[in-house]
């Protein structure tokens, strides 16, 4: 049994929508990763009420003994999960986050649910809000321990077959400029790639430097920028479950913009098809999310 290095702390939240039937989104995720939970990673996971009754209702992570309860969110239990997010107490700090949202629930758009999902990526921890992006983060984490891959994923892992969007803000182009480079290799290998304006020509730009003027003309397939609704055109692709299912979106939360519907759209639009799309919105867990793809990729192929 391989166990992790560094027990993680995970804060777990769900709307009420995807708790209390049996096939609900959070049973699928605790019974389709109870492997990786309880013998590769046994985190400790700091689990919201209302969640947590459910997870007791339905028999989920029975007997699991790293659980600690928060109160339900009307009595501050979100609020008390955005401040573990910055504690500067290694152990009450929280590593990752997952908060399988559904986008039609009031409660998605509460201050403490976008303060949460802001706090996430300026502190450069995973936010999780769909069912696919908290699957596969289990998945890769398990792999970091040396767990075997979990067969029944492997499909999503044959990257021919796989598409990615990548998406920056100005401040962070350059970021993702570097990130592609380095993993470039990886990237090249998904059958579909595509970016919103400025940042899909830069990368095209950088395909024609590594690959040859020709070869890396179409590297990526550049939609309208994310103001004039590059976002939305590849929210459609998500919501219709072609070719694209995994976003690169490396934020800046430090600025006001102006097309922040645009970007809550695209959001929006991964946790409609929650148990297809997943969305990584910072540079250092892109990076890692990269580097653990890359291992798990090379399992598949073994």
């Amino acid at each position: 049994m391989s166990v992790s290095p560094h027990q993680f702390r995970i804060g777990l939240a769900t709307s009420r929508t995807h708790q209390d039937a049996p096939n609900s989104v959070l049973a699928r995720l605790l019974n389709g990763s109870r492997v990786a939970i309880e013998q590769h990673l046994q985190p400790q996971l700091i689990v919201v009420g209302r969640t947590l009754d459910a997870m007791d209702h339905l028999g989920l992570l029975k007997n699991y003994p790293h659980i600690e309860r928060f109160p339900y969110g009307r009595h501050g239990g979100l609020m008390k999960l955005v401040s573990r997010v910055v504690d500067t107490d290694p152990t009450r700090r929280l590593d990752a986050v997952m908060y399988l949202m559904d986008p039609v629930d009031p409660s998605s758009i509460f201050p403490e649910a976008v303060a949460l999902k802001r706090q996430c990526v300026i502190h450069g921890k995973p936010f999780l809000s769909t069912l696919a992006g908290a699957q596969e983060w289990l998945e890769l984490e398990s792999i970091a321990t040396g767990a075997a891959p979990n067969p029944e994923l492997d499909a999503t892992f044959d990257l021919q077959h796989e598409g990615i969007a990548m998406i920056a803000h100005d401040a962070m182009k350059g970021r993702m400029l570097e990130i592609a480079e380095r993993h470039f290799d990886l990237l090249d290998q998904f059958g579909f790639r595509c970016a919103t304006g400025t940042t899909g020509s830069l990368l095209n730009k950088l395909a024609q430097k590594i690959k040859g003027e020709e070869a890396g003309r179409n590297w990526v397939k550049p939609y309208l920028s994310g103001p004039m609704g590059g976002d939305a055109q590849i929210a459609e692709l998500i919501l219709d479950r072609d070719q694209c299912r995994r976003v690169l979106f490396l934020e800046d939360p430090h600025v006001a913009r102006q097309h922040e519907a645009d970007i809550q759209l695209l959001e929006r639009a991964a946790r409609t098809v929650t148990d297809y799309a997943l969305c990584i919105s910072n540079e250092n867990c892109g990076e890692r999310w990269l580097d653990l793809l890359q291992k798990r990729v090379a399992l598949r192929a073994v």
